[in-house]
This record gives C-alpha cells, structure tokens and sequence, in this order.
C-alpha cells in the first residue's frame, strides 16, 4: 500500500514538474510564430500575386490623389489614396532610374512570405496617374505598399534584441537576406506590426515581426553608397567566404557585421537554403514577374540566387557535436 502511494506521490510530482515545462514549449511555439511559420503548402505558393492575392492589388486604371510626400529614404515616393478609399505607400524609382528598391523589395517580399516570413501587402505598378494641386499626371510607378487595416504598426524591431536570436528561423532570416546580398540590416528597417483580423484562426499570432524594407539587395553589399538593383554587381559578388569552428563566413560588408560574426551555423545555413531550394522554376519567375522585371534580366538574377542557394546546400553538415538550433 505504502509503495503505490509512493509512486503516486512521484508521479504527481512528475507532472507538476513536466507541465510548466509544456507550457513553456507552447509558449516557445506560439512566439516562434509571430516572426515564422512552416509553410503549408510551398510548392503551390503564388509568388505573383503573393499571400495576400489579386484582389488586394492596386488597380493599374485607376486615379490616385496625393496625401502627402513620402519621408525618408533613398527612393523617392508619395502617398496616395485610391478609387475605393484605400491609402498606398509608393516608392518610386530614383531619378537617375539607377537603383530602383520598389522592384527588388516587391521580389524579396514574395520570397520571404511563401517560406513562411510574415509580410504586409506589396505590389508592383510600372506606372500610375496621380491627381493632385496641379492636375492629373502620370507617374513612374514603384513599390505600392498597402495600408492595411488588419495590420497596425507598433514601432521597430531589434536585431540584436528580441525573443528569437537563438532560433533557426531567426538565423534562417539572415541568411536568406544574404542571399539576395541584402546588406541594409538597420533595426529601422524592420516593423512589428499588431494583428486586427476580423475572424482570427485560432493558433494565428497576434503581432509580427517583419523585415519590411527589403529594397537595398539585388547589388553587392557595403555601406558607402553600394549599388542596389544591380546585376553586375549582383553577379560578381560571392556568397560563402569559408566555415570556421563550424560557423559559417559570409561575404558581407553591410550594416551591424557582427550579426553574423561566428553567429550562424553551417546546419543553419544548409536549413534556411533549403527552404528556397523548394521554390519551382516558375515560382521565381512569378516573383520576378511581380517586381516588373524583364524576362532576360530576371533570368540573370534567379540564375545567381540558385548559385548562392547551391552554395548553402552543398557545406558538409556539421559532425554533431555543435547542437542545431531548432524554430
């Protein structure tokens, strides 16, 4: 009798330990979710159109009426109000046409949304008629950001500073922007927004933390005035310098270096590059076809990436005794 109370004690015991312990990973989980989420169906993502579909997409036919001047930043832009109420954050090519973001930002918003990174809607327009104090015109398009109600920003994000810096979706994130040798890694640059949806799922994350200006890519990387959008540059620049102790060496000179200072593991890099390894042929043409480039040049540039992403996929994977880190 005194040795089957004794195991129920232990087992009370047991549970009482293991429950906060659940709650925890649950809780792990839950947060993990608010920056990334697997995705559930990656070989059917549309990349043209992205996760917010057609029906969001700014109207080419339409008349837009200028608000305000867009701040900041090296594009220039405006912000409009369409037809049908809604409020669009443009940004338009620089006037030298050299270095356009709106395009390269459209592209990577798609890439990073279909392997499960939350975004907020963007499309990409060639052109657009503005009315304003002067008349109607029409306007180099760009990048049209749409100003969502479900969405409400609630100030920037961290690099160095939030609760997934020890996750491989988190690791995964900078890889995949080295990729596409993204070198602006400002903590300006990223946006934690609030979720209003109407009918939310019941396991969808209520805020997200979003990598939303993504347009200085596509180039080479540096910090004294690098070329943006660039396909030379972008050709010329390599991926992977080595691995050391395990870590691996990027080619990067960008902002905050040291992010990615013995930070990323060779199992981190082989994970996050496989993710855009499931990408088809013509789910990088849609994206491309989203960010209006032409056929020729965006076949240049998908044929870099993959050489990138081959390069992450073929490091020899670590002999165990580094521990991976897991989403």
């Amino acid at each position: 009798m005194h040795s089957i109370l004794r195991s129920k004690a232990r087992l009370a015991l047991l549970v009482v330990c293991i429950a906060p312990l659940a709650r925890a990973a649950a809780g792990d989980a839950s947060s993990l979710s608010q920056l990334w989420q697997e995705p559930a169906d990656l070989a059917h993502a549309d990349l043209f159109n992205g996760p917010w579909g057609a029906r969001l997409a700014p109207d080419p036919a339409d008349t837009y009426t200028f608000l305000r001047p867009k701040k900041g930043g090296v594009n220039p832009g405006v912000i409009v109000r369409d037809s049908k109420g809604r409020v669009w954050h443009v940004k338009q090519p620089p006037h030298n046409s050299q270095g356009a973001e709106g395009p390269v930002e459209v592209v990577l918003s798609r890439v990073l949304s279909a392997v499960g990174y939350h975004q907020p809607p963007v499309y990409y327009l060639p052109s657009f008629t503005l009315a304003d104090s002067s008349g109607t015109h029409v306007k180099p398009g760009g990048r049209f950001r749409l100003d969502d109600g479900s969405l409400k920003s609630a100030g920037e994000w961290s690099w160095r500073r939030n609760p997934f810096v020890e996750t491989r979706a988190y690791k995964g994130l900078l890889v995949i922007l080295l990729v596409f040798n993204s070198w602006d890694l400002k903590d300006s640059n990223n946006t934690i927004y609030d979720i209003r949806a109407a009918n939310p799922e019941p396991l969808a994350p209520t805020r997200w933390f979003v990598v939303r200006d993504l347009g200085a890519a596509l180039g080479e990387t540096g910090r004294m005035a690098p070329k943006r959008n660039n396909i030379e540059r972008f050709e010329r620049q390599p991926f992977i310098k080595g691995v050391s102790g395990g870590f691996v060496q990027f080619v990067y000179s960008g902002w905050q270096p040291s992010l990615l200072r013995r930070a990323i593991t060779v199992d981190e890099v082989r994970w996050a590059t496989g993710l855009l390894g499931g990408l088809s042929d013509r789910q990088w043409r849609d994206a491309f076809r989203a960010g209006g480039y032409a056929n020729d040049l965006a076949e240049r540039f998908i044929r870099k990436i993959k050489a990138n992403i081959l390069a992450g996929r073929q490091l020899e994977p670590t002999d165990g005794r580094l521990a991976e880190r897991r989403p």
